[in-house]
């Protein structure tokens, strides 16, 4: 298989001489002639470990060159990856030009090609980016999108100082793409290279990196807040986040990664409001711990809005214990819910077998009694009771029959809190934040 590669920078370079040592023929495009110069000696154009040994066996080999023409370089290629930078413009937004620039010249080459061409987008974009891509290259090719070629999203995760390193053993490599001959292509061009190939929709592959990213961000100032603290408090902040990152059941693991309602109970809100007054007390900013609680209410706003959108009166709620299988309701975010559904004058009515049978028996009924004393005015006893009467449903917790139940009554909005199933696709279900 050819390969033509648009960019010779970070990504470009390695993605270059790691195909050509995997056995694939590989030109390099460049607008920059001294890039495309040294690798036409066989030395990189950046430095990193391992990539100046792979180019200058490869130019040896004869399987690396490249030219800033880039109509020779797609007409004697099968495959064309887009490795050319997308830096910020300074409202904060991509600055595309060079990916649209790029996806002008692969359609104008594009004409003159009768064969099938894969384009493939390695440079790290916003979702949307692949089908404005697609539509320039079929405009300018006035070639048809999935027949005469595909573009398909191909995040890297490559890492200064580890790029060759990483890209022979990624976490997973993931393709982006709407074309199963594409998909097909792509599983060659990675078959040397260890890890799960996964294929995903086109935008979730887009999003990704930013995702991970911004995810890495948050890691490195919750540490450095941490860090400060324990400085103050004269405590060994390495070792309180070395402890920390032992447990891998909860705090460095999938737990908790799960798109839904708001944290509540006794123990999250608590504990981190009494973090963050102490950090206060120590005279310390922790912005990122002071804006979790904030972002937490604003998804609980973000539900309110949900719900009353919906323009309906009667609003039935499955749960309202903070956890399933408990009468807890301390700091449960759903009363929050409920007490502004109240307020706007709807109707809401819930029912929690365990918090029913609290209201007369268990350590939470003074509590009920003293804090939420209108909870006995909503409460039903039955499952039929809430569904014949509500408009709307909420699934705060888990409803044993929900397939049939959203099936049977159409006439009814559902809106799922807790991601009850991965596969309900009725026109009268939606999730709060899938």
């Amino acid at each position: 298989m050819k390969i033509s590669i648009f960019g010779l920078g970070y990504v470009g370079c390695v993605s270059l001489g790691c195909l050509a040592q995997n056995g694939f023929e590989v030109i390099g495009i460049d607008v920059n002639k001294v890039k495309v110069d040294l690798i036409n000696r066989g030395l990189p154009t950046i430095i990193e470990k391992d990539i100046d040994i792979i180019l200058k066996e490869q130019h040896k080999a004869g399987r690396i060159r490249a030219t800033t023409d880039y109509m020779e370089a797609v007409s004697n290629s099968e495959v064309s990856i887009i490795c050319v930078g997308t830096p910020s413009t300074e409202k904060g937004h991509l600055n595309l030009d060079y990916i649209f620039e790029t996806a002008k010249q692969i359609g104008e080459a594009l004409k003159q090609k009768k064969s099938y061409h894969t384009i493939v987008i390695r440079s790290t974009v916003l979702p949307g980016t692949n089908c404005q891509v697609g539509e320039i290259i079929a405009q300018i090719s006035n070639k048809i999108r999935n027949r005469d070629f595909s573009v398909v999203s191909n995040p890297e995760f490559l890492r200064e100082g580890s790029a060759v390193q990483d890209y022979y053993n990624p976490p997973y490599t993931l393709i982006g793409s709407d074309d199963n001959k594409a998909v097909d292509i792509m599983r060659e061009l990675y078959s040397k290279v260890n890890g799960e190939f996964f294929t995903v929709d086109i935008k979730t592959a887009e999003i990704i990196k930013y995702v991970n990213n911004s995810y890495h961000a948050l890691k490195v100032t919750f540490a450095n807040e941490i860090g400060r603290i324990c400085k103050t408090l004269n405590i060994d902040s390495f070792k309180v986040m070395q402890l920390f990152c032992l447990d891998t059941r909860l705090n460095i693991s999938p737990y908790y990664f799960k798109p839904g309602f708001a944290y509540g109970g006794s123990c999250l809100p608590k504990d981190l409001k009494a973090l963050s007054t102490l950090a206060k007390d120590c005279s310390l900013d922790t912005p990122l711990l002071d804006s979790i609680e904030d972002s937490n209410q604003n998804h609980i706003n973000y539900a309110i809005k949900t719900i009353k959108n919906k323009g309906k009166r009667k609003i039935g709620i499955f749960g309202i214990a903070f956890k399933e299988g408990t009468d807890d309701l301390r700091y449960s975010p759903i009363i929050k819910v409920i007490e502004d559904l109240i307020r706007q004058d709807l109707e809401v009515l819930v029912y929690d077998n365990f918090v029913s049978n609290a209201l007369q028996f268990g350590a939470n009924k003074e509590y009920i009694d003293k804090i939420l004393p209108y909870l006995q005015n909503i409460l039903v006893s039955t499952e039929d009771e809430l569904i014949e009467w509500a408009e709307l449903i909420i699934f705060n917790h888990k409803y044993p029959d929900y397939q049939n139940l959203i099936k049977i009554h159409t006439d009814k909005i559902f809106i799922d809190f807790i991601h009850i199933s991965e596969s309900i696709t009725d026109n009268n279900y939606e999730g709060l934040c899938w």
